[in-house]
């Protein structure tokens, strides 16, 4: 959907970050959770709390012997970056709430050494240019020792601390853009201004100030009488960290540069008094800190600008490979040269989205050397350990570029998109999930997505439709899509006592649903943004984009259905959980609102489903619920699927939409046809996008996870692996490989690895092998025949 994002650029002498030891998180200790923490949060003696800053801490101890272990727990607000002994190890806070919010449980000893020690961190905060994902209390810093013997270090009035005067803000708003962008504002640094070297223990500190204690005493959740910041720890990893260097310089300005100055093997140089842009390529979009490295051009202002993609004099982005006739419009970063002969990089405190990178140079008096140009790639540190081959060619690149799009969606949290906003939404999350179970088995950045959108929960019972979010919005939908989240997961993972926890905020998001129903036994009238597709729909009753008629007024077939397809699902965790009056009340319910819907809104003389009882808007929406909830009988399924698949007059679903397209396909047994809907992906390819749009064109975002739902689909729909029973204790295979001669694929499982090989035969059978982990059996289904599965190979012959 749509974010914001501030950056800051943190300047340090050169610095090769890929060169240092890699972080080592440790588990964090149970006292910290339970009692009162020592140390103090800390801040700046005289600067507002809550005004925005950007702040340094340093702290220098001695130790007789370098320590094998010397294990921290440490936060901020908003971010913060800690340095031991001048090397970079971690950053955090991971992204949460105030009653949740996360600290990071690190061993720092090998970083350390006998004699001096220095801990420095660099504490950023954003207050009204806060990105929308951001949310906070106040300025603070805090670093907890684990034992007695890193007590040394605890955040009190022995650190010292420097607000950095170098900093202000550079607005990339709405207006600027002309767009929805929510990310916050960029980075403007005066070189003159900054303190080089206040990470290094060598640094004269001298002249910086006792740090203040700020706010009250620190403390785990659930603990004291203020709730500021209720620590918790962190549930996730740490954040990957990957050198990554930009392809090629694709236009010059004012100044000759070759490729070989990306590659790290030359430099160049700008005179004084003049003017160069130099548009750089990625080749593919990413997430990543962006590093420069200059030395002299006193007063040279040198402005970052990054985009997915350029556009023309309409603002129109067309093939993304494209960049004649085209500008960069795009978030901005800039940076004032101090005219030192020492070199400087320069790289923001939070990364940056791009697949274009134009550098503008405006030299004053001085000239200026800019000796490198690189980035280093970030983000959540997922594993692909899933495999799919076939014999389509053309399906490697959807697969990778599919891969590469849900990878740039997640971070400290599942992003919508990574550009626009960094927002975690449930509609997105939901198929975000499931392509990270498949393609990697991990599970945790689903979990705290879960939740998450559980610490959202508001006075009404829903969750908000996007968490964390400094901005409150409610798309009720998307609660109930948060209910499907935890079925997805209940049928994935065995973890009862985490799935059981969900359970009572499920109630309140289900019984806000209820007692909205009207007479007629639909949906009656809807509060908040019942967003459903950003489908072109017809006479919607509201001014807001996504919705579809029925919603403001009531009788919507869409929602109402969607109501009995989570009521359905979610009865039978309820079941499995002892609840048998509510599951059974859900199982009732699910049914009659799928009864109600047919009775009301089916159009016998066109055999489709209407999307309100008026029925003169018709939609691929409202038929694929009614398949999925078995409104419409299953005898009937497979012409109405036709009708979906066929009829261009339906209102279409867009890329997000058709993940529940593609379900249907499965569950009338047609999913055959699935590899033809793929058409806009290859189209996508072949217009030059790097990872898959929001929307057809013109899109705003060109990375958006929902449209990574095609990764999930080759394992589970092609290849046909899903879980038959909950906690994906048993499996059922039911592979669909509609025109391909073979078709071959592995994925993850808690068990160990799930792998499939089919091939056609030439009278039209299938053969070939499945081999499931120890302790895994199931079945294999095939055109109405079945057969066995055990542990282990076996030979498929059909």
């Amino acid at each position: 959907m749509k974010t914001r994002l501030l950056f800051f650029f943190i300047l340090l002498p050169f610095i090769s970050f890929a060169q240092t030891p890699a972080p080592v998180a440790a588990t964090p200790n149970p006292r910290w959770q339970t009692d009162f923490w020592k140390a103090q949060w800390i801040g700046h003696p005289t600067a507002p709390i809550r005004s925005y800053g950007v702040y340094h801490f340093r702290k220098s101890f001695d130790l007789a012997q370098k320590p094998s272990r010397f294990v921290i727990n440490i936060s901020g607000d908003n971010r913060y970056q800690l340095f031991v002994n001048g090397k970079a190890v971690v950053s955090g806070p991971a992204r949460s709430d105030l009653q949740n919010w996360n600290y990071e449980t690190v061993d720092i000893a090998p970083y350390l050494t006998s004699g001096k020690n220095t801990l420095a961190a660099v504490v950023t905060y954003m207050a009204e240019y806060a990105p929308f994902y951001q949310m906070h209390y106040q300025f603070g810093f805090i670093v907890q020792g684990d034992s007695d013997a890193e007590q040394v270090v605890n955040t009190n009035n022995t650190w010292k601390v420097y607000q950095n005067p170098a900093y202000s803000p550079v607005i990339n708003d709405i207006p600027k853009l002309r767009t929805y962008i929510v990310v916050g504002a960029g980075d403007r640094v005066d070189g003159s201004k900054y303190p080089w070297g206040w990470q290094e223990p060598a640094f004269d500190d001298t002249g910086w100030s006792a740090a203040k204690p700020v706010g009250w005493a620190a403390k785990p959740r659930g603990l004291g009488t203020d709730g500021n910041w209720n620590l918790v720890p962190r549930t996730i990893p740490l954040m990957e960290e990957m050198p990554q260097r930009l392809a090629t310089v694709r236009r010059a300005e004012g100044v000759d540069v070759a490729d070989d100055f990306l590659q790290g093997k030359n430099s160049f140089t700008v005179h004084r008094h003049h003017k160069a842009v130099i548009l750089c390529d990625q080749g593919h979009l990413t997430n990543a800190f962006p590093e420069l490295t200059i030395s002299r051009g006193k007063d040279a202002v040198i402005t970052l600008a990054y985009a997915e993609a350029l556009v023309d004099d309409k603002r129109q982005k067309g093939n993304r490979d494209q960049v004649n006739g085209k500008q960069l419009i795009g978030f901005e970063d800039q940076f004032i040269g101090d005219g030192s002969k020492q070199k400087r990089t320069f790289r923001p405190l939070l990364f940056r989205t791009y697949r274009y990178l134009q550098i503008t140079i405006e030299t004053k008096g001085d000239p200026i050397e800019i000796h490198d140009l690189t980035g280093h790639f970030t983000g959540y540190p997922f594993q692909e350990k899933a495999r799919f081959a076939s014999s389509d060619e053309s399906l490697k690149n959807v697969w990778t570029v599919g891969w590469r799009t849900a990878r740039l969606c997640a971070g400290e949290t599942y992003y919508d998109c990574p550009y626009y906003e960094q927002l975690q939404y449930t509609g997105d999350t939901r198929i975000q999930s499931l392509i990270s179970l498949y393609v990697t088995g991990d599970d945790r950045l689903m979990r705290k997505a879960i939740m998450d959108y559980d610490h959202s929960r508001f006075n009404d019972g829903l969750t908000q439709s996007r968490y964390p979010s400094a901005d409150f919005q409610v798309i009720p939908p998307f609660s109930l899509f948060w209910v499907t989240m935890v079925y997805d997961y209940w049928m994935h993972r065995k973890d009862d006592k985490f799935v059981e926890s969900m359970l009572p905020g499920i109630t309140t998001v289900l019984d806000w649903h209820e007692k909205r129903l009207a007479d007629n036994g639909l949906n009656g009238p809807l509060q908040w943004w019942n967003f459903v597709d950003w489908a072109k729909w017809e006479a919607p009753d509201e001014g807001m984009g996504g919705v579809p008629k029925g919603a403001r007024k009531g009788g919507s077939a869409i929602l109402t259905l969607q109501q009995a397809y989570t009521m359905q699902r979610i009865s039978q965790v309820f079941y499995h959980y002892g609840k048998n009056q509510q599951a059974e009340h859900y199982r009732l319910m699910g049914a009659r609102l799928a009864k109600n819907v047919y009775n009301r809104c089916w159009d016998a003389g066109r055999g489709l489903m209407a999307d309100t009882p008026d029925k003169t808007g018709f939609s691929q929406h409202a038929n694929i619920w009614a398949i999925l909830t078995d409104a419409v009988p299953v005898a009937q399924q497979k012409a109405l699927m036709q009708k979906i698949m066929n009829e261009p007059s339906l209102t279409q679903a867009t890329f997000y939409f058709k993940f529940y397209l593609f379900q249907a396909l499965k569950k009338t047994g047609m999913a055959d046809q699935f590899l033809p809907t793929l058409k806009p992906w290859h189209d996508m390819l072949a217009m030059g996008l790097t990872t898959f749009a929001e929307n057809p064109e013109p899109t705003r975002s060109d990375c958006h996870a929902w449209s990574a739902a095609p990764n999930y689909e080759f394992l589970s729909t092609v290849c046909g692996i899903n879980p038959a029973s909950p906690g994906f204790q048993s499996v059922v295979i039911t592979p669909y490989l509609g025109n391909l001669e073979f078709a071959e694929g592995a994925m993850p499982h808690p068990a160990g690895e799930i792998t499939v090989r089919f091939d056609k035969t030439p009278t039209g059978g299938l053969k070939g092998t499945v081999t499931l982990p120890d302790g895994l059996t199931g079945t294999l289904k095939w055109r109405g025949k079945t057969v066995a599965l055990k542990e282990g190979e076996q030979t498929i012959n059909l």
